[in-house]
């Protein structure tokens, strides 16, 4: 194994990479994506052996947690052979992933298998009506039931993401707290990334803040700010009659660029070094060029990672790509 570390210039360290396995989705929310979406053809994303590729490079520079994204991960063919083989991957410490739930009552089982423990997943709604209306596609049930699946299938650790639009979802708070708090799951709320351009909804008029929700949580349950995380940016609190934990991630209202640790593979092979910038290297055409150089590539492109990201919800949105196309 390498000593190497990913180190940027301004002396933080890399060790989580949110690796994206596809911008394909059975849901078009409307945050994330466009209705009518075009989707790369094939010979522009990764193969799944180039993806493994990457994942194990990044483990031999001293990442130790890999979460496979989208689109959405899990309608990616032949996923689970990835899975299975970043799971056997020495020095990796977690392997997890981030879904719509969709796919779980089938996949939860061999995902288990294959080395995950923990997951998370996006959950807007609990009502049915109104989760179509934001996922567009979306079957709730379908979705309740894979997280069902999931915890029998003994994933330790489930958190649920909350995108709260003010006019859209912001009067369930409660209830997805309640349901988080009834079935033993944690809980993260998450102001709206400015990424793309919708017309479904005006960002500046839909924003609710993590403060506005911590101060309505607060009513009803005292929130006990703590010490963990999960090496992702959310702000974890606790409450004194409860195992679940409710995070709040802020890109807005409490920029966490200080202690980034995180960088992003989107499945063409761009290694975005910043969520809300466009600094990039090209790791597809080194693999599919210089595959011997990848490495050296990744450890070079640390002196690109910008120090933070300037998100204004009263301009248009200066990142033009769509959170799918980026990895959630």
């Amino acid at each position: 194994m390498s000593s190497a570390r990913l180190i940027d210039r301004f002396g933080r360290e890399v060790n989580y990479v949110r690796l994206s396995v596809t911008d394909r989705c059975d849901f078009r929310c409307v945050y994330c994506m466009a209705e009518d979406m075009t989707f790369l053809p094939r010979e522009q994303i990764l193969s799944l052996e180039e993806l493994y590729e990457v994942g194990k490079a990044f483990v031999e520079l001293g990442v130790h947690k890999l979460r496979l994204t989208g689109g959405e991960p899990l309608v990616r063919r032949n996923i689970l052979e990835l899975v299975d083989k970043l799971g056997r991957l020495q020095g990796l410490h977690e392997l997890t992933l981030t879904t719509n739930g969709s796919q779980l009552v089938r996949m939860a089982k061999d995902l288990r298998k294959a080395g995950v423990k923990r997951i998370n997943v996006s959950l807007d709604s609990l009502n049915a009506d109104r989760f179509k209306e934001l996922t567009r596609t979306g079957d709730l049930q379908q979705v309740l039931a894979g997280i069902e699946a999931a915890k029998t299938a003994g994933i330790e650790r489930i958190k649920l993401n909350a995108v709260v639009l003010r006019g859209r979802n912001e009067d369930e708070v409660m209830d997805l707290v309640r349901y988080a708090r009834a079935q033993k799951l944690d809980i993260s709320f998450i102001e709206e990334m400015p990424l793309g351009a919708i017309t479904e909804h005006n960002r500046q008029l839909s924003f609710v803040s993590s403060a506005e929700l911590r101060e309505r949580i607060s009513l009803d349950y005292e929130l006990l700010p703590c010490s963990e995380n999960t090496g992702g940016p959310s702000r974890y609190y606790r409450m004194s009659d409860s195992a679940s934990r409710i995070g709040f991630i802020s890109p807005h209202s409490h920029n966490f660029c200080h202690l980034c640790n995180r960088v992003r593979v989107t499945v063409e092979g761009r290694l975005l070094l910043c969520l809300g910038n466009e600094h990039s290297v090209d790791l597809r055409e080194v693999l599919r060029g210089r595959p011997e150089q990848l490495r050296q590539a990744i450890v070079d492109a640390m002196a690109i990672k910008p120090e933070r990201h300037y998100f204004d919800l009263e301009e248009e949105p200066q990142i033009v790509r769509f959170m799918n196309m980026t990895g959630g």
